[in-house]
């Protein structure tokens, strides 16, 4: 049996969506097609999505390579295209075996681990946990940056932290993608390596981002800060998580934050 599981979005949907992935996996050879991005992090064949023919699936003819590609697959499960007629129509011409699922959950009482987990029948996730290893550091990273500036904490919020921090005798480090412009961060490296450096870090603060799960599942030592996101739906998992909300980000203060991260890591000031 060969399946492909076709599972869009960024670092976090696609680690929300590896438990339903894996049981896809229990009794079949998994293909996967997701983000270039986050393929270091999947322990299954991928393909690129990007430049897969499939975002054009529905409005002109599927191209014979994509339609080939398709074709050598026992079962397909996309959460793409599932709320587009013209793709799940030209999908299930292509192919005769096509389960599609919404891409986000449609509730705001289910954990989106646990929607996705439930397209497919797989068993509720406790936790997600990546294989990784770890570099141990005593160092405490940032990540000040999200991809909506409404779930972003203020960022002289988080240099004040970082100093009160560092008067602790703790060494903070700042990381920063190639495109987000933070003097002094150090450059996110590949997300298998980043992976690594977080799982052996005393700790990592971050807002509700892709880079954010990837801590929890790397099993980092993980403090989030939700704004006007649903932790009870987009929330982490991992065993050494706390979540920090305050539906408005600047009511969340920074010494309410200066003080969690103290307990988390168990030092005192």
């Amino acid at each position: 049996m060969r399946r492909l599981a076709i599972r869009p979005g960024g670092i976090g949907d696609t680690l929300l969506g590896l438990p339903a992935i894996g049981h896809l996996a229990r009794d079949a050879d998994v293909e996967l097609w997701a983000r270039s991005e986050v393929h270091p992090l999947l322990a299954y064949p991928v393909h690129p999505i990007e430049g897969s023919g499939l975002g054009l699936l529905g409005l002109e003819p599927a191209p014979a390579p994509l339609a080939a590609r398709l074709a050598a697959f026992d079962e397909i499960h996309s959460w793409y295209g599932a709320n587009r007629d013209e793709f799940r129509a030209a999908l299930g011409a292509l192919h005769p075996r096509v389960f599609l699922y919404p891409a986000l959950p449609t509730d705001t009482d289910t954990h989106a681990a646990d929607f996705f987990a439930g397209h497919v029948g797989a068993p509720i996730p406790a936790c997600l946990r990546l294989s990784v290893n770890p570099q141990p550091s005593r160092l405490v990273y940032i990540h000040p940056f999200s991809g909506s500036a409404g779930k972003n904490w203020p960022l002289e919020r988080f240099e004040t932290l970082a100093r009160w921090l560092e008067s602790t005798g703790r060494a903070v480090r700042f990381l920063a993608a190639p495109y987000q412009h933070l003097p002094g961060a150090q450059v996110i490296p590949a997300l298998d390596a980043l992976a690594s450096i977080l799982a052996g870090a005393a700790l990592y603060i971050g807002n509700d981002t892709g880079i954010t799960h990837l801590a929890a599942a790397a099993g980092a030592n993980t403090l989030a800060l939700f704004g006007p996101s649903n932790p009870a739906v987009w929330a982490p998992r991992g065993d050494r998580v706390r979540i920090l909300r305050q539906a408005s980000l600047e009511q969340l203060s920074t010494e309410f934050v200066f003080h969690a991260a103290l307990a988390a890591t168990g030092f005192a000031p």
